[in-house]
């Protein structure tokens, strides 16, 4: 497993693992890498989540366009998801989705099965009473790869890109007593080479390349979310802008299909709603809802996206009743 360090190399995103997809469960659902909640310690969250995205125009490079051989592109997810209290400031994560790809239109058809499975250490590093509210300050590191044996060279179909990715983030929140929050994260996101089942391929600007090892890219991402929790705090209600820039690569090239070392980079903004009900004894219950519209993007289809599901949290060592 080898990281590429150089950020000048050909660096990017893989079409097919649509970014918008594979970040629905970190984003939507409560106690994520992305947010700035923690678990107690001994307390256990698991989560159940649908998402389902879509679309029918897609970005060559710069230019938008459409595709009859494609028609409209589904993805769908099923993602499974555990968050579990270490201590009071330090949870582990972990996520396992499984996926399903298809086309409306023309002869080629999806692919079904496990993605990458991730695993995350989320910290609360710095609490600061500001005023009539605080700031926080909460480091995540993390790291994700492939779960099952798919294809990385069927885009956009592919499940994913077949590399291993070592995660780095900090996330910033200011809280006031009233309930409303601001929340702003950056991180930076390291891949390692990955295999497709060829010995050779060509590259715009940089010509042939003899090898089955495509240089996957390095990438930032970044997200400004306004929340606030409503209906004596059981309504967490939140509205996101975020995205991800590779930091090089090449473009789809004309007419053609995308490859593991285009550029892809997006913004998209999204609401989330989470709703908790307490069952006593420790135990709550929430349901969850999303939905998220690319605004803008290179190399990747522009994508709506909807996501569903439950959370169940409950202690399982240490002091097993919840108070947050």
């Amino acid at each position: 497993m080898y990281f590429n360090m150089n950020s000048n190399s050909l660096k990017t995103l893989v079409v097919s693992g649509l970014l918008f997809m594979l970040a629905i469960p970190k984003t939507a659902i409560s106690q994520t890498p992305n947010d700035a909640i923690m678990m107690e310690k001994g307390q256990l969250c698991v989560a159940a989540i649908y998402g389902h995205d879509s679309w029918d125009e897609y970005w060559e490079g710069t230019r938008k366009r459409s595709n009859g051989n494609i028609g409209t592109f589904t993805r769908q997810s099923v993602m499974g998801m555990f968050s579990l209290g270490i201590t009071d400031k330090i949870n582990l994560l972990g996520g396992l989705p499984w996926m399903k790809t298809a086309p409306s239109a023309g002869q080629m058809k999806g692919v079904k099965g496990l993605q990458d499975w991730g695993l995350w250490l989320k910290a609360k590093a710095v609490e600061v009473p500001i005023g009539k509210g605080s700031i926080g300050l909460y480091p995540v590191i993390g790291l994700t790869g492939p779960a099952s044996n798919y294809a990385v060279d069927y885009l956009p179909f592919a499940l994913g890109f077949g590399a291993y990715e070592l995660m780095g983030r900090g996330i910033v929140i200011y809280e006031h007593e009233k309930g409303f929050y601001l929340r702003g994260s950056y991180g930076y996101h390291l891949r390692s080479n990955t295999e497709i089942e060829r010995d050779y391929y060509y590259i715009p600007n940089s010509g042939n390349v003899y090898s089955s090892t495509v240089d996957m890219p390095n990438a930032t991402s970044f997200s400004a979310t306004l929340g606030a929790m409503l209906l004596k705090n059981n309504l967490k209600a939140e509205a996101t802008y975020e995205g991800m820039n590779t930091l090089g690569g090449a473009d789809i090239r004309l007419h053609d299909m995308p490859f593991p070392s285009n550029n892809m980079d997006m913004t998209r903004a999204g609401l989330n709603l989470q709703y908790y009900i307490p069952l006593g004894n420790g135990h709550i219950i929430s349901v969850i809802a999303g939905g998220w519209q690319v605004l803008t993007g290179r190399n990747m289809g522009q994508s709506t996206t909807y996501m569903g599901g439950l959370t169940y949290q409950f202690g399982v060592f240490g002091k097993k009743n919840a108070t947050n």
